[in-house]
């Protein structure tokens, strides 16, 4: 179920959420032509390895000293591949620009940045001793996820449901979506031998707290 485009009109040019798409998009394809070992250097350095602040003695002993949990944020810049970077950037080209609007592009840019570190920070709550980076603007998507399906439930988002496009409310996509990562957190967890590979907590993490924060962030204009 891969949506296509949403039918919201939007009001103003979504400068900053074209700047977020453009830094994310620069850094990933830097890194495609940086050496491996540099490439790899880095996604440790500046991605979210929870056992780096679980326990600090491993993070030393691995090249990792203490940041100052500054990967929390600089993490959401980092993708692991190309799928990973289009379907992300993708999400944010079809629900930011609305989101963006009814905010202001600074108010938007600070919701963004703090969803996504609220998601990361459910990551590592729930996963402290993984030993892997946790990378990616999922946890920040998903916090405007949320914040589109409060403002616009009822708008239509057409969804190429294979084999068919389809149109759907809102509020009935991004429902179905948020169902999804609970079923695969619950599959991952109590399923033998069940794994993922995609950081599924700071995908609800980062939804919760847009769905929780979202208000606080929306110009005076815009709240009622």
């Amino acid at each position: 179920m891969i949506p296509i485009r949403d039918t919201a009109p939007c009001n103003s040019t979504p400068y900053m959420t074209w700047s977020l798409m453009a830094v994310c998009i620069a850094i990933f394809l830097v890194m495609q032509v940086m050496p491996y070992e540099l490439s790899y250097k880095i996604t440790y350095l500046y991605g979210m390895v929870p056992n780096r602040y679980a326990n600090p003695q491993w993070g030393l002993a691995y090249g990792l000293p203490f940041d100052g949990y500054l990967s929390f944020l600089t993490s959401l810049f980092l993708h692991g591949n190309w799928l990973h970077i289009i379907f992300n950037m993708w999400f944010m080209w079809i629900f930011a620009d609305n989101i963006e609007d009814r905010m202001g592009k600074w108010r938007f840019l600070a919701f963004y940045l703090i969803c996504g570190v609220l998601a990361t920070m459910l990551q590592w709550y729930s996963t402290p001793t993984l030993v892997i980076p946790v990378v990616g603007a999922s946890g920040a998507i998903a916090g405007v996820m949320a914040a589109y399906y409060f403002l616009y439930p009822f708008e239509g988002v057409i969804v190429y449901f294979f084999p068919i496009v389809v149109r759907l409310p809102a509020v009935t996509f991004l429902g179905l979506w948020v169902i999804f990562q609970l079923y695969s957190i619950t599959t991952s967890t109590y399923v033998p031998g069940a794994t993922s590979d995609s950081a599924l907590w700071a995908h609800v993490g980062g939804f919760i707290a847009g769905a929780i924060l979202h208000r606080f962030f929306l110009r005076k204009d815009e709240v009622v």
